[in-house]
């Protein structure tokens, strides 16, 4: 095993980087993190860290979309882990273009930044969305690739690139595809904070999308600790390996769940305007962890009807807290 000790995050002002540079962190590792440069010389997630955290971070500004921001960012490291993306679904409906140019040409800039530096290790972080529906269940890093959506094409264009790097020129790359990771932080416009911030208000009812489609939703937690296995490990390289619990739930049965979780009776509209397109929905998602746990000895910490609990529990208190909810904006907007 070998632990890198400097280490650069792309994406660390967003859900899951912010949560993984804590992590480093706590490890005591070197960090630098890499968060989208704007105007208001804000930080994202980083900015609610613990003061005394966030002292120690190696805290930069720039953008995937330019190489030579990339290069800077990555000097003196010896690895990345490369998170930064757009990741709404919606949106990528509404611009396509900017998902090809965040995504695929942001992953670009980065391998090769890795190769010209000679960096010990790239860890890319890819999505269960690039599988599209399950044509076998559980789902095994063997699945075809569909891409049902602008997202999960990009994304798809971006782990290829990525995996490109090590067969053509033997840079360290190894691939995180990590399947629906919920928890503190996350973006409202996700089903799962959707659901919650309505459960925890006084709505007559939930006005949701789809309620068929399942997930394997993972704390964030265990999705951190999953990448930094990948990170640590000599066997990762040149592989793609999913990071799940293997539980399936529904989204109908998950309302179910948090309802019994607090208590609360909760009614559900389904609003056509919160649905994909039929062809662009991905109707069901459960992870095959077996490679994580034969390579990397990860498994989710969550993973069965009783962690998805105390996962959502925590979630609940978290997003019942108005000084977390206070770093959003508009959050009435998701309260209807």
């Amino acid at each position: 095993m070998t632990q890198f000790q400097h280490i650069l995050v792309t994406g660390a002002d967003g859900f899951i980087g912010s949560h993984l540079v804590e992590a480093l962190i706590t490890q005591g590792r070197r960090v630098r993190a890499m968060a989208l440069y704007n105007s208001f010389g804000r930080y994202g997630w980083l900015d609610a860290m613990p003061p005394a955290t966030r002292a120690k971070v190696d805290l930069v500004m720039g953008d995937v979309r330019d190489a030579f921001s990339v290069r800077e960012a990555m000097r003196d490291c010896d690895a990345v882990m490369h998170l930064a993306a757009l990741i709404a679904i919606p949106y990528s409906y509404a611009a396509p273009s900017s998902y090809v140019d965040t995504n695929v040409t942001g992953t670009l800039h980065v391998v090769q930044a890795a190769r010209d530096l000679g960096i010990g290790k790239v860890v890319h972080t890819s999505t269960s969305e690039v599988y599209g529906t399950a044509q076998v269940v559980p789902i095994p890093e063997t699945h075809p690739l569909v891409g049902q959506s602008p997202y999960s094409a990009s994304k798809i264009g971006a782990d290829q690139m990525a995996h490109s790097y090590y067969c053509a020129f033997g840079t360290p790359v190894a691939t995180a595809r990590p399947f629906n990771t919920y928890g503190p932080r996350q973006s409202l416009r996700a089903v799962l904070p959707t659901i919650m911030l309505q459960a925890l208000s006084e709505a007559p009812s939930l006005k949701l999308g789809a309620l068929t489609p399942t997930r394997d939703f993972n704390f964030v937690t265990d999705t951190v600790d999953g990448l930094i296995a990948v990170l640590d490990s000599d066997k990762s390289v040149g592989e793609v390996i999913n990071l799940g619990s293997g539980y399936e739930i529904s989204i109908a049965d998950s309302v179910r769940l948090i309802a019994e979780i607090t208590g609360k009776p909760l009614e559900v509209q389904t609003e056509d305007s919160r649905i994909r397109p039929t062809a662009s929905e991905v109707e069901r998602l459960v992870c095959d962890p077996a490679k994580a746990r034969a390579l990397l000895g990860w498994r989710s910490a969550m993973a069965d009807r009783e962690g998805l609990k105390l996962g959502f529990t925590r979630s609940l208190e978290w997003f019942a807290d108005p000084v977390n909810r206070g770093h959003y904006q508009d959050v009435q907007r998701y309260v209807v």
